[in-house]
């Protein structure tokens, strides 16, 4: 008999912790909806044989302001790109990853 209600008891605690888990403060998802670049602006990489270069530009109808951003390390300087303007940011090879680009 006890240990039925210490599965049950795990059984309720686990479902709870799940439930806290998922679930996630509007303001974070705020923060992520506005991170995100607009879909009309076009982004790819490059890899040397010492360094990795990350691109961005703007195919949308209007100037946006967005940044590369790489994990392991510091992102790209923001800029402000006009329709049709392309950026890019270089970083040495190896952990570095090229991420993409976000508002800033």
């Amino acid at each position: 008999m006890s240990i039925r209600k210490t599965l049950a008891a795990l059984a309720i605690g686990g479902a709870g912790a799940l439930t806290l888990l998922s679930v996630t403060p509007t303001g974070a998802l705020a923060d992520t909806a506005q991170a995100q670049a607009p879909s009309c602006v076009s982004v790819w990489q490059r890899t040397g044989w010492t360094t990795k270069t990350g691109y961005a530009r703007n195919d949308c109808r209007y100037n946006v302001r967005v940044k590369i951003v790489w994990s392991w390390g510091t992102d790209g300087p923001c800029r402000t790109l006009s329709p049709g303007q392309t950026m890019s940011a270089k970083v040495a090879r190896g952990q570095r990853n090229f991420e993409g680009v976000k508002n800033c």
